[in-house]
């Protein structure tokens, strides 16, 4: 274990080093963090003490020891121990108040313990994950890792993904332990990786698109070396299982700078193995056929997307701003006289959007509200200045559905000009489209549209059981309530009446279709 005066560690445990005057050998920011990890210390301390009196040793690691340094350490708190994962479970089953060891397969245990901090305050929950120090790498054709367990700290993060995550604390003694220079890193705010790229990225290929989250999460630059190596070993991506892709595409689509990672992703190719249908957005332009640039502007769209959210990152919202336009290349024509045209590409877009979040393993409900989404976004561009009447105003509000509210940030972020009278215009216009709609709203109840009559009412009316007769009933009473608004149950009833006689006319022999309809048996 490295000792105090060890240029890689240094004690955060000793009062004076708080005060400064004593502490030559810990850095401005290792001063800061210093308050953020003991406040998490009771438990820290209580949990390094256990397994010193047990043989074992045990480190604070990784994102806990990163996000402490830059003053945001929260309740997850990472370990790393020698001890295995057999002897981890029966160190904390008597401490713990609650245990999971769903990742033990890999050396993994997590547990939850409340306690209050040092500070006073409220009893925190704290959820613990600890892994028995280890190497992991992927055969060339397997998606699953290889685990195989270390006998040192040294060792364990020398396979940690980047330098800035490679830091530990050793407890109970509280040693800051930094081999690989990665509070250097972190001040510098780059992301290198402790061993060659090369060899990082043959262990374990996701680490690759977790370059371009930690980039989007942190704020940092990606180093030269490692972009280098994620260019030229985009296509390893390819064994890595689609639900471990999806994970990392989220953490970096609901991260605070989205487009910094999926730039670089693009760029190193690596997109083009994972979310295709982003680079492809690239259409070339020239001086003849003049066009927006889709893919600058899709991630526009995403940036004023993300302005317009009121209660945290939204992910159905931030998939549908990145892939609306993803429809364009696949529609895009050359018009007579120098025009560009991407007829029906919301149509073409949703159905893309369905194929690649269900290939990316997503939930049926979310694939369902984001192409619903991507299918809706240009159906204000029909509102003009207003010309809708309010029937169309009722259809956009029941084709929304409960998606709306995401639908008018959506819409409102499409609008990319920089024409400053054009981007007012629309935004007016949508403005009083809203202002329609709630009105509406307040007359109506638009988010529960139904027809004035319900289907028993309909049977009774018509004489009908229950069928198909019955649907189409209540069907053309729904679209009738949409053109009409609320009429009441006598002018339904009679719009009924006069539609099921004139189907009935329309029929060859209407008497049969009746008495069809009256038994029961069509449909």
């Amino acid at each position: 274990m490295p000792n105090a005066n060890d240029s890689s560690s240094a004690r955060l445990d000793d009062p004076s080093s708080r005060r400064g005057s004593a502490a030559d050998s810990l850095s401005a920011a290792q001063l800061a963090a210093v308050s953020e990890i003991l406040d998490a210390y009771p438990v820290a301390d209580e949990l390094g003490r256990r397994f010193q009196a047990s043989g074992f040793r045990l480190a604070l690691v990784g994102g806990s020891v990163r996000d402490a340094l830059l003053g945001r350490l929260g309740n997850d708190l990472d370990f790393t121990t020698d001890a295995r994962p057999e002897q981890i479970l029966a160190l904390l089953k008597p401490w713990a108040d609650a245990i999971w060891d769903v990742g033990i397969a890999f050396g993994t245990v997590g547990a939850r313990k409340k306690a209050r901090p040092t500070a006073g305050g409220e009893p925190r929950d704290f959820q613990i994950e600890i892994t028995t120090y280890r190497s992991e790498a992927y055969d060339r054709n397997s998606r699953k890792p290889e685990v195989s367990y270390g006998d040192s700290i040294e060792e364990d993060l020398v396979r940690r993904d980047f330098t800035v995550n490679a830091m530990a604390v050793a407890l109970p003694e509280v040693a800051f332990i930094d081999p690989h220079h990665g509070l250097e890193d972190l001040a510098a705010k780059v992301l290198r990786t402790p061993g060659t790229p090369e060899a990082s990225f043959s262990d374990d290929p996701l680490r690759m698109m977790r370059a371009a989250r930690f980039s989007a999460q942190l704020d940092f630059e990606v180093a030269p070396e490692v972009v280098t190596a994620m260019s030229e070993m985009a296509e390893r991506i390819g064994i890595v299982s689609a639900e471990r892709v999806q994970a990392e595409l989220n953490k970096l689509l609901l991260s605070d700078h989205p487009r910094q990672g999926l730039l670089l992703l693009v760029d190193t190719g690596i997109a083009e193995r994972v979310l295709p249908e982003l680079p492809a957005l690239r259409l070339e332009r020239d001086e003849h056929h003049r066009h927006k640039d889709v893919y600058e502007h899709s991630l526009t769209v995403l940036e004023q997307a993300i302005d317009l959210e009121e209660d945290g990152p939204d992910l159905t919202l931030r998939l549908a701003a990145l892939l609306h336009d993803i429809g364009k290349p696949r529609t895009r024509r050359f018009e007579d006289g120098g025009g560009v045209s991407f007829h029906h590409h919301e149509l073409v877009g949703a159905k893309l959007t369905k194929k690649r979040l269900r290939e990316l393993k997503y939930s049926n409900d979310l694939i369902a509200d984001v192409s619903r989404l991507v299918e809706l976004h240009l159906r204000f561009h029909g509102y003009g200045t207003g010309e809708w009447t309010d029937s169309a105003v009722r259809r956009y509000v029941r084709d929304a559905g409960p998606l709306l509210p995401r639908l008018h940030k959506l819409t409102r972020s499409d609008c990319t000009t920089r024409n400053r009278k054009k981007a007012a215009a629309l935004s007016r216009a949508y403005d009083g489209l809203e202002q329609r709609i709630a009105v509406l709203q307040e007359q109506e109840q638009l988010d529960s549209i139904r027809p004035d009559l319900n289907g028993e009412e309909i049977m009774a009316i018509l004489g009908l059981k229950p069928g198909r007769e019955v649907g189409e009933a209540y069907r053309f009473l729904l679209e009738h309530r949409l053109e009409h608004g609320p009429m009441g149950p006598e002018a339904a009833t009679e719009a009924l009446r006069g539609w099921w006689d004139a189907r009935a006319g329309q029929s060859q022999d209407p008497g049969q279709h009746q008495d069809a309809g009256r038994s029961g048996d069509a449909g």
